[in-house]
């Protein structure tokens, strides 16, 4: 299988976060990726590529230019200030309930880059650096590039070991480590290319809800979603079955909440149902968000999925006969999460 990686993540150096008010160690480390490109050259069944550049243009066509604008200058206008600490998180959320009852007119935009990073911000464990925005930009170009191996290289199936992930950043908000929805971008770049209809197929297990937000009142973009129960789990607000879509895109939405202690034969079930719907669409291609958090021993799930099941997920997927472009997201155990991208790639390649 081909696959595309760019050093670059590597700017993206982050070592703490907060949690709940409380700084701990970052669960989204560059090693992350670090461990999964050394696993597949090890492999030998998988060749690596550098992304090739692809500009603002898919990004905007997703993306509130003015979040691209704070991703890019974030950091220098923080240090302009004084800021003077190794990364950058919100003192202050934007909520609806601070605005209730007022005018329109006072939802600007605030001037201070304190203000603004709260503005566009979904929570306080998401920290910009230095090399956050090139890191960022560089996952776009990994996803769009493995888009590119499938639309125009003839290949089946390509994966993109993007790093940042991307799928709980919306179409004006960065959060859950997420700065630019990578498998978005993807998505509506291949319904562009192709002008037929895309699925999402999201297995982390956080919902994604930036992914959900960008195309729920879509028709040509299905989003299906396994992960784990929002009543339990981030991002606690959305991801409930009962959100299937508005407008036009009613209907095109699925959720499947998933309970605590799902193992492998259980998850195949539900990825059954997923694999359905999608069959039911009747997709030009697939953009498949491979979060491999539900493993069993993840720090941040509660699910409990092995390596074997991994492989038979793969399976599954590669089941619809359909050009399929994988992008990473999330997957914490680092010392196993290697491994674990190669089951599910495997399995995928048959």
């Amino acid at each position: 299988m081909r696959v595309v990686y760019s050093p670059r993540h590597l700017g993206h150096e982050i070592t703490l976060q907060t949690v709940l008010g409380v700084q701990v160690p970052a669960n989204e480390v560059a090693d992350r990726a670090e461990r999964i490109r050394r696993t597949l050259v090890a492999d030998g069944g998988f060749t690596l590529r550098e992304p090739t550049e692809h500009g603002e243009a898919p990004i905007t066509a997703v993306h509130d230019p003015g979040l691209l604008a704070f991703l890019r200058d974030a950091w220098a206008e923080a240090r302009r200030v004084g800021f003077p600490h190794a990364g950058l998180a919100p003192e202050t959320i934007r909520s609806l309930f601070a605005t209730e009852g007022m005018s329109a007119g006072v939802l600007r935009e605030p001037p201070h880059i304190y203000g603004r990073a709260g503005h566009r911000a979904l929570d306080t464990s998401t920290y910009i650096v230095a090399g956050t925005y090139d890191a960022a930009r560089a996952a776009v170009d990994v996803a769009l590039t493995a888009v590119d191996l499938v639309l125009d290289g003839g290949e089946a199936a390509a994966y993109g070991l993007c790093r940042p992930p991307g799928h709980h950043a919306s179409r004006s908000l960065y959060g859950g480590y997420c700065f630019l929805n990578n498998a978005a971008i993807a998505a509506h770049h291949l319904v562009t290319a192709t002008g037929g209809k895309v699925a999402v197929l999201d297995v982390d297990y956080h919902h994604g809800n930036g992914s959900q937000q960008i195309f729920y009142d879509r028709d040509d973009v299905l989003y299906v979603s396994l992960h784990g129960d929002p009543a339990r789990a981030y991002p606690y607000s959305v991801g409930f079955a009962d959100e299937i879509g508005t407008g036009r895109g009613r209907g095109c939405n699925l959720n499947i909440p998933l309970p605590e202690a799902t193992g492998d034969d259980d998850y195949l079930d539900a990825l059954g149902r997923a694999l359905d719907r999608i069959a039911g669409f009747d997709p030009e291609a697939v953009v498949v968000s491979l979060g491999l958090d539900t493993f069993v021993t993840d720090p941040i799930c509660d699910l409990a999925l092995t390596a074997d099941g991994f492989e038979r997920c793969g399976a599954a997927v590669a089941g619809l006969g359909r050009p399929t472009v994988v992008v990473q997201e999330g997957g914490y155990d680092v010392d196993a999460l290697g491994e674990n991208v190669r089951r599910w790639l495997s399995g995928l390649e048959g």
